[in-house]
């Protein structure tokens, strides 16, 4: 089982950024792809970025793509999702997890659930 904490969330004003980082502990060797998902009040829990062990493959959902970027460090067992642009509507609670793959996280196979970190964005 792998632990995840979310740290980083808040509140900011429309065309800010903000940066999420996720702290992975326990058996994170067990689970190679980390990612963001994120929920927002009456919505369902969507994907939002992930990215591979080495980091050499990301995905994106198509609502953040060329705003977010996801990355991660290896030897802090860490990963990071740097938010650019944010918009009112990429207002949710942003969760961290851990899955096989990418391909297994988009298909919401996930091993392990952070308990997720509040991003408010205002107009």
């Amino acid at each position: 089982q792998v632990q995840l904490v979310e740290s980083g969330g808040g509140l900011v004003q429309a065309g800010g950024s903000l940066r999420l980082s996720c702290a992975a502990s326990g058996r994170t060797s067990s689970s190679s792809a980390m990612g963001w998902f994120r929920q927002a009040p009456g919505k369902e829990r969507e994907f939002v970025a992930g990215i591979n062990f080495s980091g050499g493959y990301t995905d994106y959902a198509d609502s953040v793509k060329g705003r977010f970027t996801i990355s991660r460090d290896n030897a802090k067992n860490t990963v990071f999702l740097q938010m650019n642009s944010l918009k009112p509507e990429d207002t949710a609670v942003y969760y961290c997890a851990a899955s096989p793959s990418v391909t297994t996280m988009r298909h919401r196979n996930i091993g392990s659930w952070g308990q997720g970190t509040q991003v408010t964005v205002s107009s």
